[in-house]
């Protein structure tokens, strides 16, 4: 029984990573996007309030963060497209494991992630920035950036079958910007007013940000939060993960 679930979930792994190649221009917008902002934030706007030292050595963790938490919005339209012309009901008419499509979409996201990481760490590193710690530490950090994007990812499916229709999926994204932008990926809380700071300091993404700093020994990092920045995106997911398999179950009753 697991061979057969897991033998479903990869045909629809590789139905999405088909998609890549008939669309290209989605995924490669999709890399470019964290990319120009890095540039963007580290050379035209820059500064960083509060951050001492070389402002990217603080701003690419926050960068890397940033992007696990952006993006989603390919995988929630794929959601929604799927749901509105029937695919999904023919899939669950054939007989394959319930949740193979939803375990194959986030496969395939996990995948394109992973690829977006790499390229994030390598144009960081063109720019001058350098991970300080170990090697353990290093893959630590990566490990945890991949949690926080499974998390969110999740989230987005459960947020996509709730909203049903790709016109509705803008009212959806423009919750995400929040979680971004009100972090510590930019500046630091103690340059904020303490309200505002302190609404940064309990956003999960400033934990992921926070404990990766530390990981990769740079400007902003502070020991004690690679525990929270683990407790986060499990906590996510035990909300979110039921909540989407127990939509996409109820979607032909």
């Amino acid at each position: 029984m697991t061979t057969y679930a897991l033998t479903d979930s990869w045909t629809m792994t590789r139905r999405e990573l088909a998609h890549w190649a008939r669309q290209p221009v989605q995924m490669i917008v999709g890399l470019v996007f964290p990319v120009m902002l890095l540039v963007m934030f580290g050379y035209l706007v820059g500064g960083g309030r509060g951050v001492s030292g070389d402002y990217i050595d603080y701003l690419m963790p926050g960068m890397l963060a940033l992007t696990m938490a952006f993006g989603l919005e390919g995988t929630m339209l794929a959601v929604t497209q799927d749901l509105n012309k029937g695919v999904i009901d023919r899939f669950r008419s054939m007989p394959m494991a319930n949740g193979a499509v939803l375990v194959g979409r986030s496969t395939a996201d996990m995948l394109q992630s992973a690829v977006g990481l790499a390229v994030m760490i390598g144009v960081g590193h063109a720019l001058g920035w350098r991970a300080n710690g170990s090697m353990g530490g290093f893959l630590g950090a990566v490990g945890l950036l991949l949690l926080f994007r499974f998390a969110m990812l999740w989230i987005g499916i459960h947020l996509a079958m709730v909203a049903g229709k790709p016109e509705m999926l803008m009212a959806v994204q423009i919750l995400v910007w929040p979680v971004g932008f009100l972090s510590n990926a930019f500046a630091t809380p103690a340059s904020m007013p303490d309200w505002l700071g302190t609404v940064v300091e309990w956003n999960p993404m400033s934990q992921t940000a926070t404990a990766v700093r530390e990981l990769f020994g740079s400007p902003g990092g502070e020991p004690g939060h690679v525990w929270a920045a683990v407790v986060w995106p499990l906590v996510l997911l035990a909300v979110f993960f039921p909540l989407a398999v127990r939509r996409f179950g109820r979607l032909s009753r």
